[in-house]
């Protein structure tokens, strides 16, 4: 059974850091890109970051270029977002993902709250 865990969210204040980790298992995860999304209160979800299987090809939404940095280990099966500068419109449910044979797979969500 594939299964995606999110952890370590919390309440920051503005201009802070969080990270966020991603445990995995249930497939091979070597072979996967995994993805973060975050949904924010009465908003769609959305992609913020992914990291390719082998960890060299990173992407990043535009409101995350230059704040946060995804990266992952593949020996313990888990993708870290660090998240730093962190804005009030950061405040979101953060999500893993990974898309396995044309499906996605999702996490259970962390909330990350950014607020003084």
């Amino acid at each position: 059974e594939v299964q995606l865990q999110a952890s370590g969210g919390g309440l920051v204040q503005p201009g802070g850091s969080l990270t966020l980790s991603c445990a995995t298992s249930g497939f091979i995860f070597d072979d996967y890109a995994i993805a973060w999304f975050r949904q924010a209160p009465g908003k769609e979800r959305e992609g913020v970051a992914c990291v390719g299987s082998s960890g060299e090809r990173k992407y990043y939404a535009d409101t995350a270029k230059g704040r946060f940095t995804v990266s992952r280990n593949n020996p313990k099966r888990t993708v870290a977002l660090q998240m730093n500068s962190l804005k009030p419109e950061d405040t979101a449910v953060y999500y893993c993902n990974a898309r396995i044979y044309g499906m996605h797979y999702w996490g259970n969500g962390t909330l990350v709250t950014v607020s003084s």
